[in-house]
């Protein structure tokens, strides 16, 4: 690394799997390594090399301590006096974690991924943002989701610690958000500028063509040679609408199986329980298929081939994709980079910063109609429809969400942050 390279610091509660927030890290990364930084990581779960990371358990938000504080900040108005103790302590343990961290590392740049934005664990908020206090250390807060875009944290007994850390308004944090309308919520609840930096592949480099093991996925899944394979590359939370995918199977009125890539995530099972359910009932095939999918493949002890995400989009016929809210939207252009034509709801976001693009897709609102129904057919059956669709949203993927657009607005962001311009 040259004099100019600078050692960037990743805080986050979990740097690992398939969640939006941790393959865009990725991407990132790639992008300041070719910009000569050298990077290292600080969370509750990591799959990066030890000796660039730094791992503290309490950090995730599924550590037991971390689930039973959130219980009592967000089931009411009031919390209890051990809750508060509690997350002083967990906090001031972190926040330790943080200082060797710096030592350990001598971390030039911090970059918080989604941890002062989310509430999903309290004390590392907090104890984030009294470090960047304490230090002034420049600090870039990359903003994936906020508060107000959550339901479920919309009663609780943890204002203060939201107004405080969620997020911090200090002089050396530099805020980025994924989508316009949240650089403008930003500046109406926060008063604080932010730069928009949208959701990126890596369009400058093809995907692979499908080599033999990708083409073993179909038969290890169970899936015929007759079955059209619908792919909803999501995590199974209630806002991702997926018994609408299911709903779309059915009326489709073809031989097909609906392959969910992901695992339930942070919000229980019961969602999970009710789409078998619902499965079930309308005779829908659904594989739930996140112990067979992975962001990388591998293969564990049991000797089961684990495959790739890029694998199951090689494989797809068509993408689902009903949410109904959606920050940026990482499905979306994972689609678009595979080149799979896509069935989906036109949420606030797409309609707003992505669709005015000149994106091709089969959109639907509120629920699937005929029309979306017959259009999703024509996709499966007219190949060249098909393929003048992906081309085109290629294309445009590569203009406006590429690798190179990322650099052009991550580049000079470090430069102002670290003050040398």
């Amino acid at each position: 690394m040259s004099a100019s390279g600078k050692r960037i610091g990743f805080v986050a509660t979990r740097l690992a799997g398939m969640d939006g927030v941790s393959l865009e890290t990725v991407k990132w990364v790639n992008i300041l390594r070719a910009l000569n930084h050298e990077c290292f990581y600080f969370a509750g779960e990591l799959e990066w090399p030890d000796e660039y990371s730094y791992l503290v358990p309490e950090a995730h938000f599924h550590h037991p301590d971390i689930l039973k504080l959130q219980a009592d900040l967000f089931d009411d108005y009031t919390r209890s006096p051990e809750t508060s103790d509690s997350v002083q302590k967990i906090k001031a343990h972190i926040k330790q974690h943080l200082y060797a961290f710096q030592r350990r590392f001598d971390i030039d740049l911090l970059i918080v991924e989604n941890a002062l934005a989310i509430p999903m664990n309290i004390p590392l908020g907090l104890a984030i943002t009294e470090f960047i206090a304490e230090t002034n250390r420049p600090t870039i807060g990359h903003h994936h989701d906020f508060t107000w875009e959550r339901e479920r944290f919309a009663v609780g007994a943890a204002d203060d610690y939201l107004r405080a850390a969620f997020p911090p308004t200090l002089p050396s944090v530099f805020h980025v958000v994924i989508n316009s309308f949240a650089g403008r919520q930003l500046a109406l609840r926060a008063g604080v500028s932010s730069t928009l930096i949208p959701n990126v592949m890596d369009f400058e480099t093809p995907p692979q063509t499908m080599d033999s093991t990708t083409a073993r996925l179909r038969p290890e899944l169970g899936i015929t040679p007759g079955e059209r394979l619908l792919l909803q590359p999501t995590r199974i939370v209630p806002r991702k609408r997926i018994e609408l995918a299911i709903n779309l199977a059915r009326r489709l009125e073809r031989p097909c199986v609906l392959v969910i890539s992901h695992a339930a995530g942070d919000e229980g099972k019961a969602y999970e329980e009710f789409l078998r359910e619902y499965a079930e009932a309308v005779g829908v095939r659904v594989l739930f298929a996140a112990d067979r999918i992975n962001h990388v493949r591998h293969q564990p002890a049991d000797g089961r081939l684990i495959f790739s995400l890029a694998d199951a989009y090689e494989q797809a016929d068509l993408v689902t994709y009903p949410s109904r809210v959606e920050g940026f939207g990482n499905a979306f252009l994972e689609t678009i980079y595979y080149r799979r034509p896509i069935v989906m709801s036109s949420y606030e976001i797409f309609r707003s910063d992505i669709q005015p693009k000149g994106f091709r897709v089969v959109a639907f609102e509120d629920f699937v109609t005929n029309e979306t129904v017959e259009a999703a057919r024509r996709l499966l059956e007219d190949a060249s429809q098909t393929e003048e669709m992906v081309a085109h949203n290629f294309q445009l993927g590569r203009r406006h969400y590429s690798f190179n657009a990322l650099e052009s607005h991550l580049s000079p962001l470090i430069q102002t942050a670290l003050g040398t311009i």
